[in-house]
């Protein structure tokens, strides 16, 4: 069933949007819940071989078929420049055709906190300007999106004094929260999930003496696959020489390692730069949150047992007793919270 048909009382369709560096998520009703589409944020264009008119594909077809020309219009998190907006556009255009979403539609979609005011304007016109959102189109903090899922099965993290820490692939996000309102935003570059990638490729190279070089797309599956800091299993692969014949090698460390170098990372960021700042701009709301549960989401969250680190290491780091919770799925959880937030909107 599309959100077309599913919305046919005259009421406008709720739809949640989340616009990723790797992955892109619409959250709507089906008439009997939710549908969570999720692809991969990249585009490929071809010729068609009868008309020779351009056709466009877009996500998982695009990365598998066209490997060698995809466009990941959204590596840096925002669309850069004219050329990326454009790109971007053909993108969500053409997804939000695919899945009928209708223009009488209130669209939530989530933005991420960097200090990037043309990548966020262009951002905004991307979905803004889309066929889609004609009754109300509103953005609203990632970290507050993703968090929403992680505190229930409403919007009660509306209501609430909480912080949030976003760990995706461009950006490490924290923020505190007090019903809605934003208070010291904090993100930095320089713990991402696109950096534990590049600590991959780097790592196994080491491991194999150097026999082995996998690109950045195939650390990412490892990572994604593979990766787990509970129960990690060591697992075999197999890479074409360049001079012919194949090699196989063994992952046994390169996968653990950059991981467990990104949780201290984020851990030193969260509890040595971001509450100090909240401490010292708002000590009360910052005493308030720590009494609560504080919601990690994001692509990397879906790592298993890094959360459980995560927590552990900052109760560590802050001596105290500090406790974490995560969405089911902190990788689609902003879609899901502005769904929640689009789906007030549009009653």
């Amino acid at each position: 069933m599309t959100a077309s048909e599913s919305h046919d009382d005259g009421a406008p369709t709720p739809v949640g949007v989340k616009l990723g560096s790797t992955r892109t998520v619409l959250d709507y009703p089906n008439g009997e819940g939710s549908d969570l589409v999720s692809t991969l944020t990249c585009l490929a264009t071809y010729e068609d071989p009868i008309t020779g008119e351009e056709k466009v594909l877009y996500g998982d077809e695009a990365a598998v078929e066209y490997p060698d020309r995809v466009n990941y219009m959204l590596r840096s998190g925002l669309p850069e420049d004219e050329a990326g907006a454009r790109a971007t556009s053909r993108f969500f255009e053409t997804l939000v055709e695919t899945e009928s979403i209708p223009e009488h539609s209130a669209v939530v979609y989530a933005v991420p906190t960097i200090d990037n005011e043309q990548g966020v304007r262009n951002l905004t016109s991307v979905i803004e300007d889309s066929d889609i959102g004609r009754v109300e189109s509103r953005s609203f903090p990632e970290s507050l999106c993703g968090a929403i899922p992680a505190y229930g099965d409403g919007l009660e993290a509306i209501e609430e004094v909480f912080i949030s820490v976003n760990m995706g692939s461009t950006t490490l996000e924290a923020c505190a929260y007090r019903r809605g309102e934003q208070l010291s935003p904090y993100s930095t570059g320089a713990v991402t999930g696109n950096e534990v990638d590049r600590w991959i490729v780097s790592a196994i190279e080491e491991e194999t003496q150097g026999r082995v070089h996998v690109d950045r797309t195939t650390a990412r599956e490892y990572k994604e696959v593979h990766g787990d800091l509970a129960e990690f299993e060591p697992f075999t692969d197999v890479v074409q020489q360049p001079g012919g014949g194949s090699h196989e090698f063994t992952v046994e460390r390169g996968v653990t390692q950059p991981l467990d170098r990104y949780v201290d990372d984020a851990v030193d960021a969260v509890a040595n730069e971001f509450l100090p700042e909240l401490a010292g701009e708002h000590m009360k709301p910052y005493q308030l949150a720590l009494g609560k549960p504080i919601a990690v989401t994001g692509g990397m969250a879906c790592v298993p047992g890094l959360v459980d680190e995560f927590e552990a290491r900052l109760r560590e780091e802050l001596d105290r007793k500090v406790d974490v919770v995560a969405p089911e799925n902190p990788a689609t959880a902003a879609a899901e919270g502005a769904g929640r937030i689009a789906e007030r909107l549009a009653e």
